[in-house]
């Protein structure tokens, strides 16, 4: 049984996060490709350039996650030219995909901004009605004044009244139809966005374009870090099957067996019990100091002192003397940096 010092840190994830790390995955990168689609697809009205910018707005996003997913690979294997050329390519593509995500989500915000803004122009401009009649009144009144003061209230103020009292009744009637209009369902967005508006005292535009940026961004690194999850999980269950640790599963997983005797049986044609057993002297037990020339002459462990102690389990201060045995006869050597050398033992 081979003994392995590099026991993994952790064990492959189970079937349930697996499950939920590619719905993520799914979902955050089927987002971005949409929000691409929205920019690439307004570019022109003709139904076959909307086909080509939506392959190109789809091949973009595709190929900005692939070049992620090949860069942990080459980065994984120590190849860092190619992960430089891989990284490169991806921070090209996640340009022009957050450039797109950005035109698509601002698009989709102005439109439903737009709703908003024809709601508001027609209630300003029953505001603007009524306020320019309540102006004509004041106005009236102070003829009605000068009427009163040249002592012309007869022919002058009775006059003024009835035609402010028309002006009321219209004036009235505007408030009415103004108050009639539909409510404005305003969106959670556009509500976020007037709040931020607000309480950073920028325009709501400025403030629009700063969280269509933010999420744009976040949305793109949240499916490149599932993306780069994903790569990491696959690199290690493959060396996980390599390496094939001895863990503790193992021996409660294997079935007991009774212990057989050392026995020389000699069965007739016929099934007979056997006639003749030779006794078989039992063999000596190696000492710690031979098990571990074994072990690392068959290469079971490193030559370092930890793994011979967890091989052997035995205490440090017999790991020390069996180590200063090995140094005192030439089979292993000492480094610079104090690791430990094997040589190998000669034969005599």
């Amino acid at each position: 049984m081979l003994y392995n010092d590099n026991l993994p840190v952790r064990f492959p994830k189970g079937t349930f996060a697996m499950w939920t790390v590619y719905s993520f995955t799914g979902a955050s990168i089927f987002a971005s490709i949409i929000f691409s689609l929205l920019l690439f697809l307004s570019i022109d009205e003709d139904p076959v350039m909307q086909l080509l910018f939506g392959g190109l707005a789809v091949i973009f996003e595709l190929g900005k996650f692939f070049a992620w997913y090949e860069f942990g690979e080459r980065r994984a294997r120590r190849n860092y030219t190619g992960a430089f050329s891989a990284f490169a390519f991806y921070a090209v593509l996640a340009a022009i995909s957050i450039g797109g995500s950005v035109g698509g989500i601002n698009s989709a915000t102005n439109k439903a901004q737009g709703h908003v803004n024809v709601q508001q122009s027609k209630i300003s401009t029953y505001n603007m009605q009524i306020d320019a009649i309540e102006k004509q009144i004041e106005l009236n009144n102070t003829a009605a004044e000068k009427y009163i003061q040249m002592e012309r209230i007869a022919t002058g103020v009775a006059r003024i009244q009835k035609e402010n009292e028309q002006l009321r009744n219209q004036q009235q009637a505007l408030a009415s139809e103004r108050d009639s209009l539909p409510v404005v369902n305003q969106g959670s967005v556009i509500g976020l966005i007037d709040s931020l508006a607000k309480s950073l005292n920028v325009q709501t535009q400025t403030a629009q374009l700063g969280l269509v940026i933010f999420l744009s961004v976040l949305l793109d690194f949240f499916a490149a870090f599932f993306v780069g999850l994903i790569g990491e999980e696959l690199r290690f269950r493959n060396q996980f099957r390599r390496i094939n640790p001895i863990t503790i599963d193992a021996f409660e997983s294997a079935e007991p067996k009774e212990p057989e005797l050392l026995t020389n049986t000699m069965e007739t044609s016929n099934g007979a019990a056997p006639t003749a057993v030779q006794e078989v002297e039992p063999e000596l037990p190696k000492s710690p100091y031979e098990k571990a020339i074994e072990a690392l002459s068959s290469n079971q462990v490193n030559c370092t002192k930890r793994a011979v102690t967890r091989f052997l389990k035995i205490n440090s201060e017999e790991v020390d003397d069996i180590f200063k045995q090995l140094l005192e006869e030439g089979i292993v050597s000492k480094k610079p940096n104090n690791h430990y050398q094997w040589h190998g033992v000669t034969e005599s």
